[in-house]
């Protein structure tokens, strides 16, 4: 399995920006589809976007579209998820997660369709 780590969670305020990263390792980088969720308080882990083994498909949660964009670098072994106009509802653990797929078509958005977790990232976004 491909080894994540999550950085780049924080505290922020409302309207402001957070860049989380992920570094993968273990495996080739390149052979995943990649995914960023979060996890407020409670039992749910809701997918946030998605991204295909060449960053060329992507997918949004509806509550996150034209705020956040999710991107990788394959050379560097790691995926981004860059956070504008923050609200204090994005406050959560957010994770990334890998599946093994070079299919530009198989991009899940269910947290089941995922074998390899981070232990994921803080962000807080104060009123």
């Amino acid at each position: 399995q491909v080894q994540l780590v999550e950085s780049g969670g924080g505290l922020v305020q409302a309207g402001g920006s957070l860049k989380l990263s992920c570094a993968a390792s273990g495996r080739t980088f390149s052979n995943y589809a990649m995914a960023w969720f979060r996890q407020a308080p409670g039992p749910e882990r809701e997918f946030v976007a998605t991204i295909n083994w060449s960053g060329g498909t992507q997918y949004y949660a509806d509550s996150v579209k034209g705020r956040f964009s999710i991107s990788r670098d394959n050379a560097k072994n790691t995926l981004y998820l860059q956070m504008n106009s923050l609200k204090p509802e994005d406050t959560a653990v957010y994770y990334c997660a890998a599946v093994y797929s070079r299919s530009s078509r198989y991009v899940p958005q269910s947290k089941t369709d995922y074998r390899s977790w981070g232990q994921g990232t803080q962000v807080t976004v104060s009123s």
